[in-house]
């Protein structure tokens, strides 16, 4: 009789948390000697979340990626279940994903035949503004990164996505970011308009510009093609042009008057030379050589 009735209490609390499942609510049901109680539990972030079509965990086991129908990508950190990225308009919709080794990046494509590579932060580090490199020789992409109230420049070889390196350049958030043309100088502008400019090669500031557009962000930044002049733009103060104060660089043409330099100097040298050293063949005898007779006696 004991057994009977121990298996229909059973069978009544399996009813209620049907019951319960049916109305979207997460319970947790607790036996004690000889009563059975729900506690309803809050539903983590995966539940209803609709249609996945990727999942993917990290190689550790620390994290998990999954993807939606609708597009949407959420990455967790496992077992707590804090979430690390939630972007609901990641693609139009999902086709596959994958976690690198070292668990720092998650590449996805989409339906439409897109692409996109993402940085998998724990904490509250966000990537802002990225240009890539411009002067032929490596692939680089420059990213600025903020942390707080910190912002560091980081450089990436995007041949096998290695960190190269990062500097703290503009020390105060960046709002704006632009490359030269023949990618030799960076420049970085901030909220409050100030820009500076920084030498690819030493990654040093060679240009400094306080507040051109004061206490205005500057939204963009650009290069003059043909001269080291940027123009920079603010929603207070317009458009400003701004020559930099940086080494001027070679023209063609005075590279090609310093070889013809080189070229006539060493004609000169070589006429000078000439004239000045005895030769066989210029008839002209040397010091060292000793004149014979005529005819020779005997």
């Amino acid at each position: 009789m004991y057994r009977f009735i121990s298996r229909f209490l059973i069978f009544l609390a399996l009813l209620f948390l049907l019951y319960f499942l049916m109305n979207s609510k997460l319970f947790k049901l607790i036996f004690e000697e000889f009563t059975v109680r729900f506690i309803e539990s809050k539903a983590p972030a995966i539940e209803s979340v609709g249609l996945q079509k990727c999942l993917a965990y990290s190689t550790d086991g620390s994290k998990f990626a999954i993807g939606g129908e609708d597009g949407h990508l959420r990455i967790f950190h496992w077992p707590s279940m804090k979430v690390l990225l939630d972007e609901p308009n990641a693609h139009k919709s999902f086709r596959d994903m994958d976690i690198s080794l070292d668990s720092e990046f998650l590449v996805s494509s989409s339906t439409d035949g897109t692409a996109r590579i993402w940085k998998i932060n724990e904490g509250d580090e966000k990537i802002e503004c990225c240009r890539f490199s411009r002067d032929g020789m490596k692939p680089f992409l420059f990213c600025t990164v903020a942390k707080g109230s910190k912002a560091v420049t980081v450089v990436w070889n995007i041949s096998d996505w290695s960190r190269i390196g990062y500097k703290r350049l503009l020390a105060k958030p960046v709002s704006t970011l632009s490359v030269s043309l023949d990618g030799k100088f960076l420049a970085l502008g901030s909220h409050d308009g100030d820009f500076c400019v920084v030498d690819v090669k030493e990654m040093e500031i060679s240009h400094w510009s306080k507040k051109v557009h004061l206490g205005s962000p500057i939204c963009r930044i650009e290069f003059c093609p043909t001269e080291r002049v940027v123009i920079s733009t603010s929603p207070q103060w317009g458009a400003e042009l701004t020559r930099l104060n940086v080494p001027a660089d070679w023209k063609e043409w005075q590279i090609w008057l310093i070889l013809l330099a080189l070229f006539l100097a060493s004609a000169i040298l070589f006429y000078v030379f000439y004239q000045n050293s005895g030769s066989f063949w210029s008839g002209t005898p040397r010091r060292d050589v000793i004149d014979l007779p005529s005819h020779a006696e005997f």
